[in-house]
């Protein structure tokens, strides 16, 4: 049938006695294309009553009476058929009734001009287009309400659920999806507080701005559907143009046009490349998605990537720079990988989960043998780059705090895919062939992909493409929110990332990673020299210190000793190297650049300098070597000042005995502080013990 009615009966409870609703269904080639239900709830889903009816219906098919379109079982009754339905309705019907009547009784009217008439309950046309029925009005009113209440009352967590449910839809295939995204963000446009915060030159909250990255990261993946019609592409551009040009459209790095452009983002290039930065348009929250919209599918190559396991060429020489294939014949796709991981996620998102997963291992090869190259690379500048103490910023973008949250992408994509479970099985079942039973949400080795390296795994893939992007030579972005977004996604990477149990063959990725991070130059932000303005390393190092000290001490040690630096407070340090050609340098030469998040990243400093202090116990040489690092490194009064009270209690902590070389640690930060204090000694054991007040 093509329509479906009933009543549905809702049992009396202790305070409301039993309610009776009428519900009413049209359905179109498999989906339900309208409701209607007596009982008056509003909300962006079904009632209860409307999907109570819609299961009855499937759970007892034999149980409801089928019935002939009415077109085709009336024919000579029609007339008293009408005639009894305006009765029954005269006061609805009678005006439409008299003008239809009127109209028909017109041989020059439009109805007389059609072969027929339309009859509801024989279904569509089959050139009709059909979609899932789609509340609009009540989605606008939910979200205006969530707006209204300005992140109180769980608001912020209600819109999150709407960008789930959209992206469930696109996950789907239900052509909903893009409708009810351009529902959300017209009321988000519409939010008067754009424009006041926009005449106030105040920025807005935190988790507002959150959501509106998530607007633009959907959107991302809505034009870049693989499978959308040149028409739906069209119309999205349209609109997404529009809202671009509105005054108040969020700008992407959360600025306010008081700051400075942000450098990350990728240079204009042809006729305007040499336009001055500062006239330049801000990039707004939407403009990725309309950059993304020239992005097309038709490459062959990648065409083979996503769609078969065994696309390779084992007889291809892994020797230009822009190789198709690598050293094992593995596939591999050179594109800004910021973009590359977004066809990653669309793919995820429309639900090709398996095409998804072929691209991010091409992306992730792509990756690991640029790294090498730039190695190669390196160590055959390295004596000249050395002897000038400069350096540059290779990347325009950094990874870790993109917009596009690519690593993040990456990661997630590959963890999905070792995460042992029945969705996962069915929905990767091409590349787990022949896997027993295993315990759900437990962290697999499952074999990847059979021209990776003996011994990968979704798993040791997923951990090694976050490290290269953690280490990532990066340049520290200008305003508030987008240095705050850096250091937020670094440590939710990181924190992910702690959840993983490591075993021998993960430990191998650390080891390789710490080492190509410490002799890979400019690529890299633990590289011998690195430009004053780079992002500092100090979380990142602090996992890896802690991570590889079980295993490898002293690479540990280096790797978090190379970590203390923090250029931009050195009075000295060089502007950088202009004759690169995809140099960043400051604005304005040796200027004091407006890190906001300094203070934050101080005192992530003083945590690796306490970690490694604490580490260090008991290893006269390597608590030498950690207080010069302090000394040379740290800044602040007050975190030096912390870090010989850490040293202090370290060194005397009632398990043990005192230790003294600790003591001089905690006695040299602390003169290094306060040059005129009180020292109080007490023969105890006879050891000496410092206090200074």
């Amino acid at each position: 049938g093509f329509h479906l009615s009933g009543t549905v009966t809702e049992p009396a409870m202790q305070s409301e006695p039993e309610t009776v609703c009428n519900v009413a269904i049209s359905f179109d080639r498999c989906k339900i294309t309208s409701v209607t239900c007596s009982c008056g709830n509003k909300d962006i889903f079904y009632c209860a009553h409307v999907v109570a009816l819609s299961l009855y219906r499937i759970r007892k098919p034999d149980q409801v009476k089928l019935h002939l379109p009415i077109s085709e079982t009336l024919l000579d009754q029609l007339q008293k058929f009408v005639q009894y339905l305006i009765t029954v309705h005269h006061t609805e019907v009678l005006p439409t009734a008299q003008k239809l009547a009127d109209e028909i009784l017109s041989q020059n009217s439009e109805i007389n001009q059609v072969h027929g008439a339309p009859d509801p309950t024989a279904g569509a046309s089959i050139d009709d287009e059909n979609c899932w029925h789609l509340d609009e009005e009540q989605v606008q009113e939910q979200v205006k309400l969530f707006l209204s209440q300005g992140g109180y009352h769980g608001s912020g967590k209600q819109l999150n659920l709407l960008f789930a449910k959209v992206r469930e839809m696109l996950k789907m295939r239900d052509s909903n999806g893009a409708r009810m995204l351009t529902l959300i963000t017209e009321q988000f446009m519409a939010d008067p507080r754009l424009a006041l915060w926009r005449q106030q030159g105040t920025a807005m909250t935190d988790k507002y701005r959150q959501l509106w990255d998530e607007l633009g990261a959907l959107w991302m993946c809505i034009v870049l559907n693989p499978h959308c019609k040149l028409e739906q592409k069209a119309s999205w551009l349209k609109q997404l143009k529009k809202w671009n040009s509105v005054d108040v459209c969020p700008w992407e790095d959360g600025n306010h046009g008081n700051e400075l452009p942000n450098l990350t983002n990728a240079l204009p290039q042809g006729a305007n490349a040499n336009q001055d930065s500062s006239n330049r348009p801000h990039r707004t929250v939407f403009t990725r998605a309309i950059e993304a919209c020239d992005l097309h599918w038709q490459d062959s190559h990648l065409q083979h990537i996503i769609s078969s396991d065994l696309y390779t060429n084992y007889c291809y020489h892994d020797d230009t720079e822009n190789s198709l294939f690598d050293s094992h014949g593995g596939p591999l796709w050179h594109e800004h990988v910021p973009t590359a991981c977004a066809r990653v996620d669309a793919l995820r998102s429309h639900g090709y989960p398996r095409e998804a997963l072929r691209l991010a291992i091409a992306i992730v090869n792509t990756l690991r043998r640029q790294q090498q190259k730039q190695l190669e690379t390196f160590r055959a500048q390295k004596k000249e780059l050395l002897h000038r103490g400069v350096t540059s910023i290779t990347n325009l973008e950094g990874w870790v705090g993109h917009p596009l949250d690519p690593i993040g992408t990456l990661f997630s994509s590959l963890m999905e895919a070792c995460r042992v479970d029945d969705e996962s099985f069915h929905g990767f079942s091409d590349f787990m062939e022949n896997m027993g039973q295993c315990k759900s949400l437990e962290y697999q080795h499952l074999p990847a992909h059979k021209f990776l390296e003996e011994g990968e795994s979704y798993l040791t893939l997923a951990v090694e493409v976050a490290l290269i992007g953690l280490g990532q030579q990066r340049i520290m972005p200008d305003g508030l929110y987008a240095q705050e977004k850096v250091c937020r996604n670094e440590e939710q990477l990181i924190s992910k990332l702690q959840e993983i149990e490591l075993d021998d063959t993960l430990v191998k990725i650390f080891r390789k990673q710490a080492v190509f991070l410490l002799e890979a130059g400019p690529y890299s932000g633990l590289g011998e020299v690195i430009h004053r303005e780079s992002v500092p390393m100090h979380t990142f190092a602090k996992y890896l210190f802690t991570s590889l000290l079980p295993h490898d001490a002293e690479l540990a040690y280096k790797t978090a000793l190379r970590a203390m630096r923090l250029l931009v407070l050195e009075s000295t340090a060089p502007s950088g190297d202009m004759s690169r050609p995809h140099h960043i340098a400051s604005v304005v030469p040796n200027r004091y650049p407006r890190w906001f998040t300094l203070s934050h990243i101080e005192s992530q400093q003083c945590e690796l300098a306490s970690t490694m202090l604490t580490a260090a116990k008991g290893d006269v040489r390597r608590l030498e070597t950690v207080l010069e690092s302090i000394q040379k490194n740290i800044h602040s009064s007050s975190h030096i000042f912390k870090l010989a009270q850490d040293a202090f209690k370290i060194a005397t902590l009632m398990d043990s005995l005192p230790d003294i070389t600790l003591l001089k640690v905690s006695l040299e930060l602390g003169l290094q502080v306060f040059p005129l204090f009180t020292i109080i000694t007490l023969e105890e054991r006879n050891l000496t013990q410092c206090w200074w007040v």
